[in-house]
């Protein structure tokens, strides 16, 4: 199994009143001996925010956190 040290989400629709979808990537980041980085997916899908849109903000912020919290994830 491989964790992921990076997480990439992007809006891919929103109605601007009750539903947005977020493309998300949980990345792994590598860096070679000469410090390139590169990264591999390691999981991918789409998140559904409809009960809380009321709640967001706008945010990019706000928008993390909520797909984060939706993954189970912990950003640090």
């Amino acid at each position: 199994m491989k964790s992921a040290t990076g997480f990439n989400m992007n809006s891919i629709f929103d109605n601007l009143e009750d539903s947005a979808t977020f493309y998300y990537e949980l990345l792994q980041v590598n860096v070679d001996t000469e410090g390139q980085e590169t990264t591999e997916q390691v999981a991918q899908g789409n998140l559904s925010l409809t009960a809380d849109y009321l709640n967001w903000d706008g945010s990019n912020e706000w928008a993390y956190n909520w797909g984060a919290s939706q993954l189970g994830l912990t950003i640090i």
